[in-house]
């Protein structure tokens, strides 16, 4: 995620955790806690290895950016996953920021596609970056929250709906370049395989797992899109992580606004409905400290099937 461009120290936050205890006089059966979500293996695999040392931080044009790619192509050839009309993958160069300044990057997006059974002509476009911000100071920035995370959410979704087919067309797009300046998704909407005029909804996940800071998926884009917020408050959250609405709205600022901070910016700016789901800052945001080990397998399951469960709702209700 580049909420802040090139950004390799948290913001300043403040996390106040309220505890509370109560007791009774007499003895009475026990509320059941929340259930944590039993993490699929899959899951979690696809995290351990995008977010492995030997990925060298997935930076956009490196041989580590490459590796990531093969093994998500891999994933979906796997599952059977259509590609786009265009292709499986859509190469771009384009100009982006580095540490030195800008430079030009060679980059290509992953493209599935899902046919729809109720609106095969109406496109819901699930996206997340693949890429993270590679190596920095000899350190590797392993990205496992930022966005290996998010990856494994879509290939977790892409799963379950070749399982149960969508009710619209679905786009599932792994995008390049988002750390160096949305450039994968900016080249989507460019050129994009269906027009945007047939895309309902673009549904970006960027940051799903570390959702311990406060148990919430945040959903930035609803104050844009006021009509998307009751279809999402009627999910039941599968365990203790549960959705939150806000970060888009003119009284939020600086690092605390999302609406331009990931992908969906993209699709925003030409006029594509948009959501946005991730996680709130968590002290190894953007330092070579986001590493696989720091996941609550539990708690990334609960996020996962949080988002999923999402989707499945807007899927559902769009175009209705």
């Amino acid at each position: 995620m580049i909420r802040s461009a090139f950004r390799l120290t948290l913001s300043s936050c403040a996390v106040a955790l309220a505890l509370s205890a109560c007791s009774t006089p007499a003895p009475r059966p026990e509320t059941p806690a929340a259930p944590v979500a039993a993490a699929d293996p899959q899951l979690l695999e696809d995290v351990r290895i995008l977010s492995a040392d030997d990925m060298e931080g997935r930076d956009t044009g490196s041989a580590g950016g490459q590796k990531a790619r093969d093994y998500i192509v891999a994933r979906l050839e796997a599952m059977g996953v259509a590609p786009a009309p265009f292709g499986r993958l859509q190469r771009f160069e384009s100009r982006g920021r580095t540490r030195e300044g800008v430079k030009t990057f060679e980059g290509y997006n992953i493209v599935g596609l899902i046919p729809g059974r109720r609106m095969a002509d109406r496109y819901i476009v699930v996206t997340a970056h693949y890429d993270h911000v590679g190596v920095n100071d000899g350190q590797v920035y392993n990205g496992a929250d930022d966005n290996a995370s998010g990856v494994a959410t879509l290939l977790a979704l892409a799963a379950k709906l070749k399982a149960e087919p969508p009710e619209h067309s679905v786009l599932l797009v792994a995008l390049d370049g988002e750390e160096r300046g949305l450039l994968g998704a900016r080249e989507f909407v460019r050129a994009p395989p269906v027009p945007l005029s047939a895309i309902a909804l673009n549904l970006n996940f960027d940051m799903i797992a570390r959702a311990e800071t406060d148990n919430r998926l945040w959903v930035t884009g609803t104050y844009q899109h006021p009509t998307l917020r009751p279809i999402l408050e009627t999910v039941t959250a599968p365990g203790p992580v549960s959705f939150a609405f806000g970060k888009d709205t003119p009284q939020d600022t600086g690092d605390d606004n999302w609406v331009d901070s990931s992908d969906h910016a993209a699709f925003h700016e030409a006029g594509v409905p948009f959501l946005y789901f991730g996680v709130d800052y968590h002290p190894d945001y953007h330092r070579p400290t986001d590493d696989f080990e720091r996941i609550k397998p539990g708690v990334f399951a609960s996020a996962a099937d949080l988002a999923l469960a999402g989707f499945r709702a807007l899927d559902k209700a769009l175009d209705r």
